[in-house]
């Protein structure tokens, strides 16, 4: 019976903010804006990075596989969650909700682990400057980018796999922009006590875990910074850190709050605003957090655009 209640459901119905129909019209036209600039942004950064060889150090390679894990996590959701502000109700596909959960926990997973990779190039750069070719040589640059990437194609095959399993007898509309573990899991008619077991345990190992990691390499780069000799040093290295926290702690804060509590007493809307806290505004506000905003990112993209004029007017 439930193999049967299962295959009948062929399709989910994704709501937005169906209530709110004015606030649809109104959220459409600012999500559009922030899918451009993160993707000019995230684009950006990959092709300077890409095209420029001073910039092939860990430091940047790093943030070039930060801006793709953005890049691929807004095509994943932008352009279903536009659909769904332009309409009253979207309907997805048993399949396609399937492989938008899966690339979300995919990309979201990587960015976790990749983020923490990121606190710890910092902190042995700034804490541990004369060992840092060595601490951080191309061996374990490497070992840390594929053990992202792994860890976020492992976590999404497992819960994405596991979730779908379960039979599913309706109703089948989702109140959510997207297929995201949370509301699919309302649901399911069957018993998912071992898999909230399962996603707690994940979650305090790959979102907590990672965070708490960053929090203890931020705090030794802040005693770094305190000890600068330099007072203008000292305030820019603070602005940096600051601006890094704080995107680090959105991200991970909302993300924890979400699937921590898989079936919690917020409300859906409070869940939709959270977990656009982490696919909307860390995709964009990352390329100028971590990269636009650093001096030798600028140099080589004014030395880039430069280069493409001049060819264009030889």
């Amino acid at each position: 019976m439930k193999r049967q209640n299962q295959s009948c459901v062929v399709e989910f119905i994704l709501l937005g903010f169906s209530n709110f129909p004015e606030l649809q019209v109104q959220l459409f036209g600012v999500f559009l804006v922030i899918c451009v600039v993160t993707l000019m942004g995230n684009a950006i950064i990959i092709v300077v990075i890409s095209l420029n060889q001073s910039l092939h150090i860990p430091m940047y390679l790093f943030l070039l596989n930060l801006s793709v894990v953005e890049v691929s996590f807004s095509v994943v959701i932008m352009p279903e969650m536009l659909v769904v502000l332009s309409t009253e109700k979207t309907v997805i596909s048993f399949v396609g909700c399937f492989a938008q959960m899966y690339f979300i926990l995919l990309f979201g997973g990587t960015e976790c682990f990749l983020l923490g990779a990121m606190a710890y190039d910092r902190f042995a750069a700034i804490c541990h400057p004369l060992n840092y070719p060595v601490i951080m040589n191309r061996g374990v640059f490497m070992k840390l980018v594929i053990f992202s990437w792994i860890s976020g194609i492992m976590v999404a095959t497992v819960q994405t796999t596991w979730v779908f399993i379960f039979p599913f007898c309706g109703p089948n509309e989702i109140s959510h922009l997207f297929c995201e573990t949370p509301p699919v899991l309302e649901l399911v008619c069957a018993d998912t006590f071992l898999f909230e077991i399962y996603a707690f345990t994940g979650t305090i190992l790959i979102v907590m875990v990672p965070f708490l990691l960053i929090l203890f390499s931020y705090i030794r780069v802040l005693f770094a910074i305190l000890k600068m000799p330099s007072t203008t040093w000292r305030q820019k290295a603070f602005s940096t850190y600051v601006s890094h926290l704080t995107s680090v702690t959105l991200f991970y804060g909302t993300a924890s709050m979400t699937y921590l509590q898989l079936k919690s007493g917020y409300s859906p809307e409070t869940k939709k605003l959270m977990s656009l806290a982490y696919t909307l505004l860390t995709p964009l506000l990352n390329p100028f957090i971590y990269s636009l905003r650093n001096s030798e990112m600028k140099r080589a993209l004014i030395k880039l655009w430069r280069r493409k004029v001049i060819l264009h007017t030889v």
